[in-house]
């Protein structure tokens, strides 16, 4: 099997160290394609084994095989023609995200991928299959919880800037004509396969939303920063089963009000909460017992050799070969990414955003 890694960066490396984890990997050949010399040396340092190229179309010219996955590490403003070219060499394409910066984008590389007869990826599968969100969905499919009703999505940062924070050398997180925009596409693209995944919606209504871009004395004078710091929207999700579930959703980057996060599913005879993200592994299920709250508390922490980080390649490594995998791929990868660009459309214009899914029961 061979993969082709396109950014010898960090996010390249960290896609190849998670190749290196998958069993068998020491027959895998690894590729890698950058423009720019001394991040191709540092990658080629890591990783020795791996072919070094300086351009992506020389490194994909190649005839290619049946299971070929093509690994796009680059920033967002690139991802649409890496993706095209990946798709239409004959390979699967596994994006960063986001996926693309627009609708158009998406659409366009839906209709390459389905042409080609491949698979297109996106990277923001890394909380899926964890285990307290497979509890989670546990509780969901048992009925305990009775209808769900509603969901609460929030979580709020006081002095952030997208991407910057951890990646400073990075200033394209803050230029929207790079970035395709801020706190919606940086983490956007995990909360919405987080509650995709969970609730497995047959469509989506974007009823509101806003955006803003709160200000610091610490905010970069030196670069372009025109993107969004902080969001809301009000959803609503129709199920397969016909009923509404409404989503209060909100990020943050920035905001001058509380820093928290909360995350909670609630129905008519319990509730569930717990963090899809790093703060916990504690899931906490309250329920009815004689009129009076009942709380069950419980972790579960994930004793995989693959986390967070290596599950994009693990899960379209596993799609590749028909293994059941949580890997978000083609229609669902799309109307993922359509969730984020429907709550800008729907900030800007203030009309309601509707979104019908094409895969529905099909997420596993």
């Amino acid at each position: 099997m061979r993969f082709y890694i396109v950014g010898a960066g960090v996010i390249g490396r960290t896609h190849a160290e998670a190749i290196q984890k998958l069993q068998g990997a020491e027959g895998f050949e690894v590729k890698v394609a950058d423009p720019n010399p001394q991040a191709l040396a540092g990658f080629a340092e890591r990783f020795p084994e791996a072919v070094t190229h300086s351009d992506a179309k020389a490194m994909l010219a190649e005839a290619a095989k049946e299971d070929d996955i093509v690994i796009i590490g680059t920033p967002p403003f690139t991802h649409f023609e890496l993706s095209r070219l990946a798709l239409e060499s004959g390979r699967h394409a596994l994006c960063e995200k986001p996926l693309v910066m627009n609708r158009g984008e998406a659409e366009e590389l839906l209709k390459i991928a389905e042409a080609n007869n491949r698979l297109l990826g996106c990277c923001s599968v890394r909380f899926l299959g964890l285990p307290k969100m497979e509890e989670v969905k546990k509780l969901l499919a048992s009925g305990v919880l009775g209808d769900i009703y509603k969901v609460t999505f929030v979580y709020r940062g006081q002095r952030g800037r997208p991407g910057v924070e951890y990646q400073p050398e990075s200033k394209w997180f803050l230029d929207r004509s790079k970035a395709g925009g801020g706190i919606v596409m940086d983490w956007g693209p995990y909360d919405f396969s987080v509650l995709n995944n969970l609730l497995m919606p047959a469509a989506i209504e974007v009823a509101a939303a806003w955006t803003s871009k709160p200000q610091t004395q610490v905010d970069p004078a030196d670069t372009v920063y025109d993107v969004e710091g902080h969001v809301g929207a009000m959803l609503k999700y129709q199920l397969n089963d016909g009923k509404p579930v409404w989503v209060q959703y909100e990020r943050a980057h920035c905001t001058h009000g509380e820093a928290y996060h909360y995350v909670e599913i609630e129905g008519t005879l319990g509730a569930v909460k717990w963090s899809p993200y790093f703060e916990s592994d504690q899931i906490v299920y309250t329920s009815d017992k004689n009129g009076e709250i009942e709380a069950k508390e419980s972790e579960a922490v994930n004793q995989s050799k693959f986390g967070v980080m290596d599950h994009p390649v693990y899960f379209f490594y596993r799609k590749v070969k028909g293994m059941d995998s949580q890997a978000v791929v083609n229609d669902q990868a799309v109307f993922n990414f359509l969730c984020l660009q429907a709550i800008y459309d729907c900030a800007e214009t203030g009309e309601p955003q509707y979104m019908q899914s094409k895969q529905r029961n099909l997420i596993v």
